[in-house]
């Protein structure tokens, strides 16, 4: 995103997701520390993202990421571990909350003074990140009120002296209708590839859907599009092939939740879920490594969306043996004859099942599951 036609928050934030995206490559430099200043909290997480995405790897996560509260740890220790090599991790991210602290009444003079001393001679395999969110920066930095402004400036006197500084100034209302706008129509683009004639279609309907509305939103795409409602099936059965059940039944929530039937759609999900898993089957079976080979490997009928391609190959590849793949179709088998025996909370149902498919295989299902397969996608 171009942060010339932004606001300042946006344009900080660009900036400094560019800077990390950057350094993360290997083609630009990254400084020991940054000091995330304001109480913008789509920008706090969208730079936040940044860095996760950046420098914590999922399987180092647990040895890579460290998160203090200067509320309850003293910035002596919060340094001592920044200083410290990690044994299992090339880089260590460390978050600091409540940076507030260093502020409160009394000089502070040995917590600043050992700042100085860890920034004269930084770990260059560690990134400090300081979230001042007791600072707001107004879309208008000149309306500022006097006691942020005071802040602002001592946070600039003493940690800006080492570290970025990136100002995430509140979204004004013109800011915030332009990135739904544009969010909403990469994700009609995203959801349905180059097809015009598709796109013409579903732009028809969304049209229909938002009259007298005023303004298209991003809710309003996902809800309406076909594509945009296979994506984030997508982004479940990668979820799922990835082993993470927490993400898995977040979004399992989220589709649930904008479905317009509820809880009586599960078996449309069910259904996706199955063909979603056969095709990871073909996938698998007949070694398809690129989204060229996908059509040949894939009838007509049994294709998936264009966009969806390369990340279903990359979910099919997460699977060691077909017998992983069929073991997630007998699960799913198993949860239709639930489903078609009318439980009392279908939601559940669909719960349990997520969670199975996330979790790694326990004991082999019982013989009756496997003559459920028979439904075709």
């Amino acid at each position: 995103m171009s942060t010339a036609r932004w606001g300042a928050g946006f344009a900080a934030a660009g900036r400094f997701v560019a800077e990390i995206e950057a350094a993360a490559a290997g083609k630009g430099p990254l400084k020991p520390g940054y000091v995330l200043v304001g109480d913008e909290a789509f920008l706090l997480d969208r730079c936040r993202g940044a860095v996760m995405k950046g420098f914590v790897p999922a399987e180092f996560r647990d040895f890579c990421l460290s998160e203090f509260d200067l509320g309850g740890t003293p910035i002596f220790e919060v340094l001592d571990r920044a200083q410290t090599p990690s044994l299992m991790a090339p880089f260590q991210v460390i978050f600091i909350r409540n940076v507030k602290q260093l502020y409160t009444r009394g000089a502070k003079k040995e917590e600043f003074a050992a700042l100085d001393r860890y920034f004269k001679s930084p770990n260059p395999q560690a990134l400090l990140v300081f979230v001042a969110d007791f600072v707001r920066i107004p879309s208008d930095a000149r309306r500022m009120d006097l006691d942020d402004k005071n802040r602002f400036e001592r946070l600039t006197e003493t940690l800006g002296e080492h570290c970025g500084m990136v100002e995430l100034a509140r979204v004004n209302e013109e800011d915030a209708m332009r990135w739904i706008a544009s969010t909403a129509a990469r994700e009609l683009a995203d959801a349905l590839g180059a097809d015009m004639m598709l796109i013409a279609s579903e732009m028809e309907k969304l049209l229909l859907y938002t009259l007298g509305k005023g303004r298209i939103t991003l809710g309003d795409v996902e809800t309406m599009v076909l594509g945009a409602k296979q994506r984030s099936l997508y982004e479940l059965t990668d979820a799922i092939s990835a082993r993470d059940r927490v993400r898995a039944l977040a979004l399992l929530q989220g589709l649930l939740n904008s479905s317009d039937g509820g809880e009586d759609a599960a078996i449309g999900h069910l259904y996706m879920l199955a063909r979603t898993f056969r095709q990871m089957l073909v996938i698998l079976e007949k070694n398809v490594r690129d989204s060229r080979a996908i059509w040949q490997a894939l009838w007509q009928g049994f294709r998936m969306p264009p966009f969806a391609a390369d990340d279903l190959i990359k979910q099919a590849r997460r699977y060691k043996s077909r017998k992983e793949l069929t073991r997630a179709l007998r699960l799913v088998a198993r949860a239709d004859l639930e489903l078609r025996s009318s439980p009392p909370d279908k939601r559940l149902v669909l719960e349990r099942l997520v969670y199975e498919l996330a979790s790694e295989a326990k004991a082999p299902l019982p013989s009756w599951a496997g003559a459920q397969l028979s439904f075709e996608g």
